[in-house]
This record gives C-alpha cells, sequence and structure tokens, in this order.
C-alpha cells in the first residue's frame, strides 16, 4: 500500500466518463443519472458547435436539487448548460490523495475532475477517497481504531428533520438552505426514514413527480439504517457500501444521537493534514 502522502490520483480514478450535452434539459440528466445509479454527469459542448464534444461542465445530484427542484424551475425547458459547474472544479491526476480530499472539503463537493496535460480523462469521487484512506496502514482514520467512540468525532449531532406529509420542493428547499445532502423524516415525533438528494433525483425529478405535491413519505428510504455509537469508522463504511447509501444515522441505547455521512469519513483526514497541504499551496 502507497504512502498516504504519495498515492496520486491517477492509481484511483474512475476513467469511464458518463455524459451529457449541455443544450438537453436537465430532466434527462436526472433520467440518466437514476439509469446508471450515478450522481453526476460531465457536460460536453453540443455536436456542432465542438466536434471534439470537448468537456464543459459537470452536472451534479445537488446541481439538480439546489439549482432546479428548489428555485422551482422546470426540468424540461431549463437545460443542463443553464446549471452546470463550469469549467468543471478538476484537479491533476498526479496530485495526491489527499490534496483531493482537501479540494473537496474546501469546495463541499463529492466529485472531482482528473486532468492530464490540461484534458479531463477521469474523475474522482468521495467513496474513491474513503476507498482509498480506509485501506491504507497509518493515517488520521487508522489513527481513529484507538479513540474511544470514533464515530462521535465524526458525526454531526444537529439533525436537519422534515415532517412526512411535507411537499418534496420543500424538502429540496431546505437541503438548499441549509447546505445538506438529507433530511431526517418524522411523524407524530418519530423518525420514520430519510429522503437524499439522490431520492430527489432518481425517485422524484427522473420521474417526473410534481414537486409540489408529492409527499417526501412517497420517496423517502425507510426504515432509517442505524449504526451503534460504539463501532467503528471501518464498521460505518461497510454499512454504508453494503446498503448503498451515503448516510445513516448513530443511535446510543437505541436513541438516534447523529448522523455520519460517506463526506464525514474523509473529514478528518483534511483537518489532520491541512497544515501539510496549506505549506503545500502556499509555495
Amino acid at each position: 500500500m502507497p504512502d498516504i502522502t504519495d498515492a496520486q490520483i491517477e492509481q484511483w480514478m474512475q476513467r469511464n466518463l458518463e455524459t451529457i450535452e449541455e443544450e438537453a434539459a436537465t430532466m434527462a440528466a436526472a433520467v440518466r443519472m437514476a439509469d446508471r445509479n450515478i450522481g453526476c454527469l460531465l457536460v460536453t459542448a453540443s455536436e456542432h458547435k465542438s466536434p471534439t464534444r470537448e468537456i464543459r461542465g459537470l452536472v451534479s445530484e445537488t446541481d439538480l436539487v439546489r439549482k432546479v427542484m428548489a428555485r422551482e424551475k422546470a426540468p424540461e425547458r431549463t437545460s443542463v448548460g443553464q446549471i452546470m459547474t463550469s469549467p468543471p472544479l478538476s484537479i491533476d491526476a498526479r496530485r495526491s490523495m489527499l490534496d483531493a480530499s482537501h479540494l473537496m472539503e474546501r469546495h463541499g463537493v463529492r466529485h472531482l475532475c482528473v486532468s492530464e496535460n490540461g484534458r479531463i480523462v477521469g474523475l474522482i469521487s468521495v467513496r474513491d477517497l474513503v476507498r482509498f484512506f480506509l485501506g491504507v496502514d497509518s493515517g488520521p482514520i487508522r489513527d481513529l481504531d484507538d479513540v474511544y467512540r470514533p464515530l462521535t468525532v465524526l458525526m454531526r449531532t444537529q439533525i436537519e428533520t422534515i415532517a412526512h406529509d411535507a411537499a418534496i420542493v420543500s424538502a429540496a428547499q431546505r437541503m438548499d438552505a441549509k447546505r445538506i445532502g438529507a433530511l431526517v423524516v418524522t411523524k407524530d415525533s418519530e423518525m420514520v426514514g430519510i429522503v437524499t438528494e439522490r431520492d430527489l433525483i432518481h425517485r422524484a425529478l427522473a420521474k417526473g413527480r410534481d414537486p409540489q405535491r408529492t409527499p417526501v413519505s412517497e420517496i423517502m428510504t425507510q426504515p432509517l439504517i442505524h449504526i451503534d455509537i460504539n463501532r467503528t469508522v471501518h464498521d460505518a463504511n461497510d454499512l454504508m457500501a453494503e446498503k448503498g447509501i451515503r448516510h445513516v444515522t448513530v443511535v446510543d441505547h437505541h436513541k438516534v444521537v447523529g448522523i455520519l455521512s460517506v463526506r464525514d469519513l474523509i473529514r478528518m483526514v483534511s483537518v489532520r493534514d491541512r497544515p501539510r497541504f496549506l505549506r503545500q499551496t502556499n509555495t
């Protein structure tokens, strides 16, 4: 296993890139993401504008939730080019996985484009980072193995909720306002499920559900997937991977005390390594 500071992104990046043209409707982007079970698409110039189909940007589930659903735009009439992140946030393939974690943390994203000689050749996701950092023999994640109740270091104790009968447009707007990717769903003061950006895109936008009339309960993931507060970071990652989810609630004696996301699993890496990263950035 390579040293944690030397492992290069090119060894871990995804090279199979899913694309969509910038003139395509955001509805088409949602359908493509749902069909491929992915969280983002690279956006290319239209063929008649650029025979080489150059990459112009990136569109993610977060973009669709915050820039289409939350703002109540018509997905059939809003183009991908209107909401994409352009130019796409990118990092050189020879940079380290640590550097990729810092850029994701700084910009609050789950994907980075990877470039070689100025050309985008791949993607690196937060899942790729977690897979790498949990596999190395030393580093901030391994150090947590010696910490009592390590999940308490990473989890968020402020849990944002939404009522089960609230419209999904309200869920999108709440996520946008709080800059978060999930809400715990409540009914009669009980936590009954969770609604995520992926639920909003795959189960609602891609299927043409009416955002004003569709209640959260119809698209939420239920029941909540819990992890005990005494389990390890590796256990949390394994559970998320097994269930194909990005969030779990943390319980202590059967009481929910926090929420943990896949991005939280690498936040400690960025915090612990920040002095090195800043020194490198400023030189």
